[in-house]
């Protein structure tokens, strides 16, 4: 009876101490997002103030209609870099996917000669940080007139994504059975309409979560962005964070501000596949 009891009181407190964990791993998680929100809503004295002031007095949208604003309001060209990341950001995903779906699918159903070999060198050049590469291709951008372009960021960051792309979908193609699509091409399918009618419904949740991926690598880059681009008609959303800089002085609740409108497009592609994206995720994470 006391054994019985003390496991109980065991396990009640192993319980409470695993959510306890989470709770504490969810605020290092949240709260640098809060403050994030919280000095875009703040008057700039109440940021900078000595010592900090934690808990607001007065929350308005100065820094949002500043940001909005005119040129000397504190106006930056906020929709121009909105679209820009939007151009950027989706056509390279898109472009990344299917690169990537062939890729991973080849790696994935067929055996060719240095297959590994050829496998381990693509994952290799995602190990070297992208910063590093930025000088090399700074010099190669400028000699083939890419700097401060459209094409040329969509082309750094297909470049950035596709190994991982290829990497992730090459997992979950694995998991599909071939015996899917061998029977369907007995009952009369094409090679391509089994891979697409067959294969690609199974798969598609880990596909979309590699998309996902994707996006938010481009939507978030700020390194060779701030390299790669000079004009407003190609800057992205991470660079026009510089604008809120100046030689003596930093505009921290406008840098705040477009951080929150950064993050919304995101949160919302978020919230919209996440049920593909979960299921993807544990897709791909029962492979062998």
């Amino acid at each position: 009876m006391a054994s019985a009891s003390q496991h109980r009181l065991r396990k009640r407190m192993l319980k409470t101490g695993h959510f306890i964990g989470l709770f504490l791993a969810m605020c290092v998680i949240c709260i640098p997002g809060l403050w994030v929100v919280l000095n875009s809503f703040r008057p700039t004295v109440e940021i900078m103030a000595k010592p900090p002031v934690w808990i607001p007095n007065e929350l308005n949208l100065d820094h949002y209609r500043a940001m909005f604003g005119g040129a000397g309001q504190g106006g930056i060209p906020v929709w121009t870099y909105f679209t820009n990341s939007l151009i950027i950001s989706v056509t390279s995903t898109v472009i990344a996917l299917l690169v990537g779906m062939a890729g991973g699918y080849a790696f994935a159903r067929y055996r060719f000669k240095g297959k590994a070999m050829t496998f381990v060198m693509l994952m290799a050049t995602r190990a070297v940080p992208g910063v590093a590469l930025s000088l090399p291709v700074f010099i190669i951008f400028g000699r083939t007139g890419l700097i401060d372009t459209h094409l040329g960021m969509i082309l750094v960051y297909v470049a950035m994504n596709v190994p991982f792309t290829i990497w992730l979908i090459d997992g979950f193609f694995r998991q599909v059975p071939k015996e899917l699509a061998e029977a369907a091409e007995i009952d009369g399918c094409t090679r391509w309409q089994a891979f697409w009618k067959v294969e690609f419904p199974v798969a598609r949740a880990g596909i979309a979560s590699a998309g996902i991926f994707a996006f938010l690598t481009s939507w978030n880059e700020y390194a060779l962005a701030s390299q790669l681009t000079r004009s407003v008609s190609s800057k992205t959303m991470p660079v026009g964070l510089l604008d809120f800089t100046s030689q003596f002085t930093l505009n921290w609740g406008g840098m705040c501000a477009l951080a929150v409108l950064m993050i919304i497009p995101a949160l919302i592609l978020t919230f919209l596949v996440q049920k593909h994206l979960i299921a993807g995720l544990t897709f791909g994470g029962v492979k062998g």
